[in-house]
C-alpha cells in the first residue's frame, strides 16, 4: 500500500508541474495575441487578462508541487560536507535534488511572476519587452517536476534505509 501511495504522490507532483508548465506556455500564447506597438527594444502592450489568469494558476500549481514534494518527502538533515560524504547514495541524491529543485523553483517562479504581473489589468506596460518570460517559466516547471520527484523518491528511500538500519 505504501508503494502505491508513493506512486500516487509522484504522479500528483508530476501532474501539478506539467499543468503549471502548460499553463505558463498557454499564458505566453495568450499574451502574444494582444495588440502591441514595438519600437527597437521598447514595446507598449495592452494587458491580457487570460494570460494573467494562466500565469497566476501556473504560479500556484508550481508552488503546490514544490510544497507537496518537500512536505511529503520529509526533512533530511545534513550538517557538514563530511556528514554528506559519509551518507548513503540516496541521501546524497536527495540533497542534490533538493538544492536543484529550490534553484529552479526560484527562477521559474520569478519568471512566471514577472510575466503575470506584466499582464495585470491595472497597467498598460510600456518598456523593455519581456518576450518568452512566461514560456521559459513554463519550461522550467517541467524541469522542476523531475527534480521534485527525484527528491521525493530519494528522500523516502533514505528514510526507509535509516529506519531499517535502526531495526537491524
Amino acid at each position: 500500500m505504501a508503494r502505491n501511495l508513493g506512486l500516487l504522490i509522484c504522479f500528483l507532483i508530476l501532474a501539478m508541474d506539467v499543468s503549471a508548465g502548460i499553463l505558463g506556455i498557454e499564458a505566453e500564447i495568450a499574451q502574444n495575441k494582444v495588440k502591441h506597438l514595438k519600437m527597437w527594444i521598447f514595446e507598449c502592450r495592452d494587458p491580457s487578462y487570460t494570460a494573467f489568469k494562466y500565469g497566476l494558476a501556473a504560479c500556484i500549481l508550481l508552488a503546490l508541487a514544490h510544497v507537496t514534494a518537500n512536505l511529503l518527502g520529509g526533512c533530511l538533515c545534513v550538517v557538514s560536507r563530511q556528514d554528506l560524504a559519509k551518507s548513503s547514495a540516496n541521501k546524497q541524491l536527495a540533497v542534490a535534488s533538493l538544492i536543484f529543485s529550490w534553484i529552479i523553483l526560484a527562477i521559474a517562479f520569478s519568471l512566471l511572476i514577472v510575466g503575470t504581473m506584466a499582464n495585470s489589468r491595472s497597467r498598460k506596460s510600456c518598456g523593455i519587452s519581456h518576450h518568452r518570460v512566461l514560456s521559459l517559466g513554463g519550461i522550467l516547471c517541467f524541469i522542476h517536476g523531475l527534480f521534485a520527484i527525484s527528491y521525493y523518491i530519494s528522500a523516502t528511500a533514505s528514510t526507509r534505509e535509516q529506519t531499517s538500519a535502526g531495526h537491524a
